[in-house]
């Protein structure tokens, strides 16, 4: 499952970010049509390796917690101590 749809304000705001990019940096001006679609570009080609990297991240996490639980739960097993009667 990747992107599904990003919240219109973050769009919004990222289609702002790429047209001031363009006139700052290669002094041109972009469109609000051309903006957006070189955003849908960008996410299409970026967001599998970004949507990948964070299910990479979150299984290291994941695993660590449960070395942890598991390191836990046999620090409260009770000892078995052999019976002294004869």
């Amino acid at each position: 499952m990747l992107i599904k749809k990003i919240p219109l304000e973050h769009k919004q705001q990222v289609i702002r970010s790429i047209q001031q990019y363009f006139e700052t940096e290669r002094g041109e001006t972009i469109g609000d049509l051309a903006s957006e679609d070189l955003f849908d570009f960008i996410v299409e080609q970026i967001a599998p390796i970004l949507y990948n990297q964070a299910i990479g991240d979150a299984r290291k996490v994941a695993q660590q917690q449960m070395l942890s639980l598991e390191e836990e739960l046999y620090a409260l097993e009770a000892p078995i101590r052999p019976s002294k009667r004869k």
